[in-house]
């Protein structure tokens, strides 16, 4: 009988072929990032103990998959799932969903659509300044802290979000202008193309560990991923020891948990742990 989380690697598998074969469709280059790199690299596939995928593309090419993705996918089963296409969606980046399933998350609870997902995250141009990087970073958490707050994210459930109705059109015009806040400043410097490096800004990871050149992850290779081929930067070694240090360590047993996922509903099915 598989576990929860050999059945979330499962699904996921399908989200990320989906997101592999419209990419190439498309011809746009996309790689892994943070734990689905070292997984990558590592395992040659899922970190056994993670739940979930990371993806990126450099912005430009983000923007031309978020503009392409709908009509490719309008008669799949999955749903790309962003700030304009998920009103009650608060987050910076996208994910693809698996609309076959339901799921619950640890830690997060809000009203967007839910389904077990991969994170499709934008790679924006950042200046050189120290200074100026911590003013585009500071102004993007307090717009991202608001918008989540607006759009009742919370780690815990709480019963009395349940006797309140949906959001006004007032509410959700004032949600949406933040939003079109927050992605100006994460595009701030997009036109600078002289910049040499880019960053995940919605990265959960210290500042430093998500900051690359731009030529780092211009230049990919293809790496086995459980029975898939996929793109990775080919300077994968630096990245992974700047980000996790010495990568081919397993960490202690005791810090090997999964981090989102703790319910899902998928066949007409109730999983848990």
């Amino acid at each position: 009988m598989p576990t929860l989380i050999e059945r979330i690697h499962q699904v996921e598998l399908g989200n990320l072929t989906q997101l592999d074969q419209l990419c190439h469709q498309l011809g746009l280059p996309y790689f892994l990032m943070g734990g689905s790199l070292l997984g990558a690299i590592r395992h040659q596939g899922f970190i056994p103990w993670d739940d979930d995928v990371d993806v990126g593309l450099l912005r430009a090419d983000y923007d031309q998959l978020l503009a392409a993705a709908p009509t490719h996918l309008a008669d799949s089963p999955y749903f790309l799932q962003t700030p304009t296409s998920d009103e009650n969606y608060g987050l910076s980046y996208a994910k693809l969903l698996d609309r076959r399933t339901y799921i619950e998350e640890k830690r997060n609870v809000n009203n967007a659509r839910k389904g077990i997902f991969i994170d499709i995250f934008p790679l924006d141009r950042i200046p050189q300044d120290t200074s100026a990087q911590q003013k585009q970073s500071t102004k993007f958490q307090l717009l991202n802290t608001r918008i989540l707050l607006q759009l009742r994210y919370h780690l815990v459930d709480n019963p009395l979000r349940k006797l309140q109705g949906p959001l006004s059109s007032e509410q959700l015009t004032s949600v949406n202008a933040l939003k079109a806040e927050r992605q100006a400043v994460m595009t701030q410097y997009q036109a600078e193309i002289t910049l040499p490096q880019v960053k995940n800004l919605s990265s959960q990871y210290a500042y430093a560990k998500e900051v690359f050149t731009v030529a780092e992850l211009s230049d990919l290779t293809t790496v086995p991923f459980e029975h898939l081929q996929v793109q990775v930067p080919r300077n994968y070694a630096t990245i992974l020891t700047r980000m996790y240090g010495d990568y081919l360590a397993l960490p202690p047993e005791n810090q090997r948990t999964k981090k989102h996922l703790e319910r899902v509903i998928m066949d007409n099915q109730v999983f848990t742990d």
